[in-house]
């Protein structure tokens, strides 16, 4: 295998929403950054702005397209928006917290919360069909630029499904990796692959407060 198979992958999650914090499932719902994820934005935007990087992807929801724009002006690149990369659909449970599913919801929320592969909650996906689609969404986006570098902007649940894939880790495997709010996260892909090189780092947020922010506001998509 020469370096020209070789795509190198800077997978971010988006900044910080009004529900993040609240733990209310966003899913497809289109929740804007918040104060603090508009300052994380910045950051993650100043520490990539350093890369060579031949392409910024994103999903089209609305907190990882802002994201993305904040990291692609550095980059003096287009953000080129990607169904593909959304996050999970989440069905009735969009718009809910994590106390109201497990109230109102409380055998769908078992099953969720044990990683039932086959489980989607009602209107929503099912999680095995959620991992293909994204692992075959952000393998298609490598193969289109093999020996070259893209930035990757989504969301929780896809960065999740990249962490398995590149670290061969079961979908029915209790998550123990954190997936933070506007981290950097490093995988390559090759023919054989997606294989985990760095993950969820978080220095270029370091120190980061609310007086970095436009408003003032603190506030959170889920954090799953």
């Amino acid at each position: 295998m020469s370096q020209d198979d070789v795509t190198t992958l800077i997978a971010v999650r988006h900044g910080e929403t009004a529900w993040n914090r609240a733990t209310r499932i966003q899913g497809h719902l289109d929740i804007p950054l918040n104060a603090m994820g508009r300052a994380q934005a910045q950051r993650v935007a100043q520490a990539l702005a350093g890369e060579i990087v031949h392409a910024v992807y994103a999903s089209d929801l609305l907190r990882a397209a802002q994201t993305a724009e904040a990291i692609a002006a550095r980059l003096n690149l287009p953000v080129q928006h990607e169904l593909g990369l959304r996050e999970r659909a989440f069905g009735v449970f969009e718009g809910l917290t994590w106390a109201e599913i497990e109230r109102d919801w409380p055998a769908e929320c078992l099953r969720w919360r044990q990683r039932d592969p086959d489980f989607g909650a009602p209107g929503g996906e099912v999680l095995t069909d959620f991992y293909q689609r994204c692992i075959d969404t952000i393998a298609g986006l490598a193969q289109r630029h093999p020996g070259q570098t893209l930035v990757i902007v989504a969301h929780g649940g896809v960065m999740d499904c990249l962490y398995r894939a590149g670290s061969r880790v079961s979908l029915q495997t209790a998550r123990s990796w954190t997936l933070g709010n506007a981290t950097i996260n490093r995988l390559i892909y090759s023919p054989e692959g997606f294989n985990l090189i760095g993950w969820n780092d978080d220095f270029h947020l370091e120190g980061l407060s609310l007086d970095e922010t436009s408003d003032g506001a603190l506030d959170d998509d889920s954090k799953r």
